[in-house]
């Protein structure tokens, strides 16, 4: 594989990423027109991504090697684009959420023309790259299709991903007989060049781009339950100190709250205008509050599940002048403090309701706030970059921690005061002395953004969560990995430290439990006849979730790719427990 044709599936990769993200800002979207209406989803603007970055490496290489087919192509693309608006008359782009009402005409089209040009020219030289003779038609019908059998991208992304990284997916996936397509193409490959690669793996060709995955005999999370009662993505997860009750706070405006040891749903809090951002328990059990994109804190208290105040700032209904991104009670549930996008901390009166003091310094939103356990400090994180240690007494900063090259999306401080963790946009982790701020050690693994970690009760196990829906489980006084679970942000430990619930998809939440030895995980799999226990999703799952968790879970098993002596029998258990999904 030769360095262009890495760096095209690059450029085609971070297409498809970039607009994933699109999608996801903007989101829904329509064209509109004589013809009528027609809703664009995530699907379209995923493929217009991967299409834009196919142009752009098509117009760089035409650039660098003076190709003149580029040309043609784009002469194509813009009679191409000029028919189309001929035909089809007078369009226009709307994004509601955003508020944009954007007119196309016979210009623009034949801008996007020459952009479709591009791409079939940047493909095309990416196919001469890497050997394969297939058609930049070919390709384009082959991955539309698909991607169209998908609820959403992911299984392309991370296709794109091992793609981009070098990985021989043909021999990491020989074995689990899953992938027709990948055999086909195996046979094809090795057909028209028999020394291209070699599928033994005995003598693999390729370097895999794998983070070692190592697990520890006696600290094992197995998915035990998924609960289900939200109508959209859960954003918060809180615990009573007595472990006992979880709360958890979603898109949907409303706080629920859970039977943790049955996962059995006990009663709902709603109010809230908009989606609940935050949520937080007293330290003595008795309130909840939440922060949500109405403005607002709200609290109730959960002995006899009524109302009990919002916090206002002054004459205003509103406790921020921006979202509550976070909200977390003292030790001694006398304060409550809260974060916002409108840049500031507020501390208030947790029984009262009223302000004590504000506090000012950061440049951007504060995402996360936590007072330290012995009372002493608050610690505040920025998507500003920085996190800051302020004074409870004085209000004042004591220190300004920037070592973070994106936003601080979330913070932890450890249960003896002396330690604070920080996990930022820029995918690593880090820990700090809190008392005088220097940079203790950097945990590395991540590969994307992280947006939530949680830390045992014991400072010794801390769990944390991916944009990509990996949830990483480190010890902290080496700093490895010593597990990789797949669910979604928010993470949080129970007060015993033996239960880790996340969130999961559509508006689940997923509880993990610590077993006594890999071996006993290894037997519970092997005879329980629960699928989907083993394979870590909803008893309902639509089939492509399923499919998607067996692959995930077998890229870190398959004996190919880890070398561990417990990684056959996981792969064991995992291939059992596909099949009984597939027999059902």
């Amino acid at each position: 594989m030769t360095e262009n044709f890495k760096t095209g599936a690059a450029f085609i990769a971070g297409g498809s990423i970039t607009g994933a993200g699109v999608s996801v800002t903007v989101g829904g979207m329509g064209l509109a027109g004589g013809f009528g209406a027609v809703g664009v989803g995530t699907v379209p603007v995923v493929g217009m991504g991967a299409v834009g970055g196919a142009a752009i490496y098509g117009a760089v290489t035409a650039i660098a090697q003076g190709d003149v087919a580029a040309f043609g192509a784009i002469g194509i693309g813009a009679v191409s684009g000029a028919g189309v608006s001929s035909v089809v008359g007078g369009m226009g782009l709307v994004a509601p959420k955003l508020g944009l009402v954007l007119g196309i005409g016979t210009v623009p089209m034949v801008g996007i023309g020459v952009v479709v040009g591009l791409a079939t020219f940047g493909i095309t030289k990416l196919l001469d790259e890497s050997e394969v003779r297939e058609t930049s038609t070919q390709v384009f019908q082959r991955i539309e299709a698909k991607v169209l059998q998908m609820d959403d991208y992911a299984t392309s992304v991370m296709e794109l991903e091992a793609f981009v990284s070098g990985e021989d997916l043909s021999q990491k996936f020989a074995a689990l007989a899953i992938e027709d397509e990948l055999k086909e193409l195996k046979r094809k490959t090795l057909t028209q060049n028999p020394n291209l690669v070699n599928c033994e793996p005995s003598t693999p060709k390729t370097e895999t781009n794998i983070i070692p995955v190592t697990i520890s005999a006696n600290e094992v999370w197995r998915c035990v339950r998924t609960i289900k009662g939200h109508l959209a993505a859960i954003n918060a997860i809180a615990l009573s100190p007595d472990g006992k009750i979880l709360a958890t706070g979603s898109n949907d405006k409303q706080v629920h709250l859970w039977d943790l040891s049955t996962g059995k749903w006990l009663y709902t809090f709603s109010g809230q205008a908009e989606a609940v951002l935050s949520v937080a328990i007293s330290p003595d059990g008795q309130k909840i509050i939440s922060g949500s994109g109405d403005r607002k804190i709200s609290s109730w208290q959960i002995n006899t599940q009524k109302f009990w105040r919002t916090y206002s700032y002054l004459n205003s209904p509103y406790s921020h002048n921006g979202f509550v991104n976070s909200v977390a009670f003292s030790p001694d549930c006398k304060y409550i403090a809260s974060g916002s996008s409108d840049k500031t901390i507020r501390i208030w009166g947790s029984d009262t309701g009223t302000i004590k003091s504000t506090l000012n310094g950061h440049l951007d939103a504060v995402i996360s706030v936590v007072f330290s356990p012995d009372g002493k400090y608050i610690a505040s994180g920025s998507a500003d970059k920085t996190i800051r240690i302020w004074g409870i007494k004085t209000g004042k900063q004591c220190f300004i921690l920037s070592a973070h090259l994106g936003a601080v999306n979330t913070i932890a401080i450890c249960a003896d005061s002396q330690t604070l963790i920080s996990g930022s946009t820029d995918t690593t982790i880090k820990l700090w002395h809190l008392n005088n701020g220097e940079l203790i050690r950097t945990l590395n693994g991540h590969k994307t953004a992280i947006l939530s970690i949680s830390l045992s009760s014991d400072g010794k196990t801390l769990a944390s969560s991916g944009r990509d829906g990996v949830i990483y489980i480190w010890d902290i006084p080496t700093g490895e990995i010593i597990q990789t679970c797949y669910g979604f942000s928010p993470v949080a430990f129970s007060p015993d430290g033996k239960t880790l619930i996340s969130g999961g998809n559509h508006g689940t939440a997923k509880i993990w439990q610590q077993t006594q030895s890999f071996e006993e995980l290894i037997i519970h799999n092997l005879l329980s006849s629960s699928w989907w226990e083993v394979l870590g999703v909803d008893k309902n799952a639509h089939p492509q979730e399923v499919k998607l968790a067996y692959r995930r879970l077998a890229r870190l098993y398959h004996p190919d790719i880890n070398t561990s002596e417990n990684a056959k029998a996981s792969m064991q258990a995992l291939n059992q427990a596909y099949q009984k999904f597939l027999k059902q």
